[in-house]
């Protein structure tokens, strides 16, 4: 919603200024289509080539996912660390092997049901998971466990990064081909120098709404796109994080209720629950 809602502040701030100013708006919708195509598709071809297909699928799937807002927030960090109480909690009254069968199939385990918000996350479910796994296999000591998990959130980082990075570059070119168009225009412009003046200042401002349409397409929408992508990389890096110190925590010994206070942490102060309404919903749903 609030892309959109950008959007439209964006197109009226820029437009509405033009206007009020004296602008001839007929000038600009009249050359806008045949600009946007030279622009919008030249950079629409860079893409295509300057990606390999798994990164223009990946783009085009997360573009949508834009639109929506955040889905984490204090709730969904909530379910998290309740999830892990419970899962340490099993684990110190019954044993880690008591958790064998819930982290086989956590779909079908009571323990991550209970706390759907999250237990249906298949990415997440799966990250805890497989640490429970080592765990329980007990052949891996903290520091090689939390080795692995960094290098894992790091990679998981560098890959959803990468429709950002490719929408950042195709908002990095889109100055350059409103030049083309631009150029092209004037090109049109000199090739008609006999007509009259008038004539010919229109052409010329026609010529440099694709300047204008380049940059405004750069900076005004495709760049904010990329940034919120990063945003959203960040936050889902910090449920993993989150994770991270969690179980690192119950590794070295602490109680699930002081391990789940490593994992509030690590979370951003604006989602981050406080100690006391942790302490409440973790009791309430036990």
């Amino acid at each position: 919603m609030f892309v959109i809602i950008g959007y439209v502040v964006v197109l009226g701030c820029v437009f509405g200024g033009y206007m009020i100013t004296g602008g001839n708006m007929e000038i600009v919708l009249e050359a806008a289509p045949h600009e946007l195509m030279t622009i919008a598709g030249g950079a629409l071809g860079a893409f295509f080539v300057a990606n390999p297909m798994k990164t223009i699928t990946a783009t085009f799937k997360a573009i949508p996912k834009l639109l929506g807002g955040s889905k984490y927030t204090k709730a969904r960090y909530m379910a998290l660390m309740a999830l892990l109480f419970d899962i340490l909690s099993k684990v110190r009254k019954e044993g880690m092997m008591a958790i064998e069968g819930d982290i086989e199939d956590p779909h079908k385990s009571a323990l991550f049901q209970k706390h759907a918000l999250v237990g249906n996350d298949h990415h997440l479910t799966e990250f805890i998971c497989d640490y429970l796994r080592m765990m329980v296999s007990g052949n891996m000591n903290p520091i090689e466990i939390e080795s692995l998990m960094d290098q894992e959130i790091e990679t998981h980082h560098h890959e959803a990064l990468v429709p950002g990075h490719a929408i950042q570059n195709v908002g990095d070119g889109l100055p350059a081909f409103g030049i083309v168009a631009a150029v092209l225009g004037v090109v049109k412009t000199m090739a008609s120098v006999g007509k009259p003046p008038a004539v010919l200042g229109e052409m010329i401002a026609s010529a440099l709404v694709g300047t204008f349409l380049g940059i405004l397409m750069a900076y005004g929408f495709v760049g904010p796109l990329a940034k919120l992508i990063e945003a959203k990389v960040d936050e889902s890096s910090k449920e993993l994080q989150c994770v991270k110190a969690t179980l690192l925590a119950s590794l070295q010994g602490y109680a699930p209720a002081v391990a789940i206070e490593f994992g509030r942490k690590v979370l951003y102060s604006t989602e981050r629950p406080s100690f006391s309404e942790l302490e409440a919903h973790v009791k309430k749903k036990g």
